[in-house]
């Protein structure tokens, strides 16, 4: 499906900075900023970096995220919901101060890629289940509203004395169902591999039931991943499901391969917003968030350059 938002004269304006307005147009940018020097073009890879404000972001209102992140060169967020953050991007928000923080930061050089909801699809009782659904297309309402194209939701778990092709049937028609309300509003819901339902392998099964192409899985960048025939093959089984949002933790972390991410990005031609989320205590956050943008950069011109 395609987000590109013809009414982006003002991001236009801004993105022309660093290149093209053709590029602030492709899917999820929105005219944001990538910080890479060169511009994507259609069918290359744009991989580009952004904050997830779980937990750096946490304390940050809106002019602050906004002034933290033009600071690191960061032209992409994804505000989390319902956890009471400064920012206050919650549903009770009004509709008014939904299009203020709309505009608030279409006259910013940051762009909301995502919102991250905390709603799950595995509830084994029928009644959380519905008001996991229903609050997730409250959810999608407020993605919307506030300018972002995106919701992140939660597979989540397996139950005892509940078979796993229940869960897993289960999570794929309530994902689906989310999916057709995203459909209308012109967004996609990003199923995060999060939880004991979220390793790939399973995060497979549910897609090869879940038939709206609005629904896509989104990297959660675990340790896990890199369990049974490795990475490279885990990736492999949810290529075609990418969502257009990755979260990554500490780029630092040796332990998870990000360069070999990267690289499957770029050879996958993958056009979307690398978020970090990370718990690391930072005595400056916009700082320690400048070094992992800048770490982030580097892998993707190095592997740019290294042909994939």
């Amino acid at each position: 499906m395609t987000f590109c938002d013809k009414t982006t004269s003002r991001r236009a304006f801004l993105a022309g900075t660093l290149g093209a307005a053709a590029g602030a147009c492709a899917l999820h940018a929105l005219g944001a900023r990538p910080s890479l020097a060169a511009e994507a073009q259609p069918g290359k890879p744009n991989l580009r970096f952004g904050l997830a404000t779980y937990q750096w972001g946490m304390d940050w209102d809106i002019p602050t995220l906004i002034a933290n992140c033009t600071k690191a060169k960061v032209f992409g967020v994804e505000p989390r919901t319902s956890s009471k953050y400064a920012h206050g991007i919650e549903l009770e928000l009004s509709a008014q101060k939904r299009s203020e923080i709309k505009k608030r930061f279409a006259d910013s050089p940051v762009a909301v890629i995502s919102i991250a909801c905390g709603e799950r699809m595995d509830w084994p009782e029928p009644e959380k289940l519905r008001a996991a659904v229903e609050a997730s297309k409250a959810y999608l309402k407020l993605s919307h509203d506030v300018g972002s194209r995106t919701l992140r939701i939660f597979p989540n778990q397996f139950h005892p004395n509940v078979p796993h092709e229940k869960t897993i049937e289960q999570i794929a028609k309530a994902a689906g169902e989310v999916g057709a309300a995203a459909a209308e509003l012109g967004q996609e819901v990003s199923l995060e591999a999060h939880g004991g339902a979220g390793d790939l392998p399973t995060m497979r099964a549910i897609m090869d039931q879940v038939t709206q192409k609005s629904v896509r899985v989104r990297l959660n960048c675990d340790n896990r991943d890199m369990l049974g025939k490795g990475f490279e093959e885990n990736f492999g089984l949810v290529q075609k499901f990418l969502a257009h949002t990755v979260h990554l933790h500490g780029l630092k972390d040796a332990k998870f391969p990000y360069p070999q991410l990267v690289s499957l990005l770029v050879k996958a031609n993958w056009d979307g917003w690398a978020l970090m989320e990370n718990s690391d205590k930072a005595p400056d956050r916009a700082a320690a968030l400048t070094e992992q943008r800048e770490i982030w950069d580097a892998l993707v011109e190095k592997t740019l350059k290294a042909g994939g």
